[in-house]
């Protein structure tokens, strides 16, 4: 890689990978599923959690259920040893120009977190039940928090709300949604 002219940072372990990536400004991560210490799964989960660049699995499990669960853990790119190396290169090329900056998989707003990728919400560590329409209602204003939204661009980013300026489906659903927290809260 240091031939290519990346500068590189290597990590014999999953503990030390993490906390490096943690710790320090990168542009892109390679991760290998099977490390000593903390295996890459553990790695992306945490990574996910608390930062965002692109990630490159790099490691010979090469079952699709692996390649699939790399992905829905927030890999962007998932390469199967052995590999190319003019492909790895061409890979990590190709996701540094696009400056991948994607949403937050977990969003915190004081006692609540929405977790995007395995679509649960808790407050106060106690699950929260939405329907799908309620949970893309609150990512979207937890996602937007700092926006003014009219109803009619809350309609069009709630996938089936159908929505004319003459109803209160918007509001309806918001107060759908404060009347679930209220019941969980209610529930303690």
């Amino acid at each position: 890689m240091r031939e290519s002219g990346y500068a590189v940072d290597l990590a014999r372990n999953g503990i030390d990978g993490l906390h490096l990536a943690m710790e320090q400004s990168y542009e892109l991560v390679i991760i290998d599923v099977m490390m000593p210490g903390l295996d890459g799964w553990t790695v992306m989960q945490s990574l996910r959690s608390k930062q965002d660049m692109p990630v490159i699995f790099l490691t010979a499990r090469d079952h699709v259920d692996d390649r699939i669960r790399g992905l829905q853990l927030g890999a962007d790119d998932y390469l199967v040893k052995p590999f190319s190396f003019t492909e790895l290169v061409l890979r990590i090329r190709t996701l540094l120009r696009r400056g991948i900056r994607r949403d937050a998989d977990i969003y915190q707003v004081a006692d609540l977190q929405l977790d995007t990728v395995r679509h649960k919400i808790t407050r106060q560590h106690i699950p929260i039940v939405l329907t799908s329409k309620e949970f893309m209602l609150l990512h979207l204003l937890i996602k937007l928090h700092d926006e003014a939204l009219s109803r009619t661009i809350i309609a069009s980013q709630i996938g089936d709300m159908n929505f004319d300026n003459d109803t209160n489906v918007v509001d309806v659903a918001v107060k759908r949604l404060r009347a679930t927290d209220a019941r969980c809260l209610a529930r303690r």
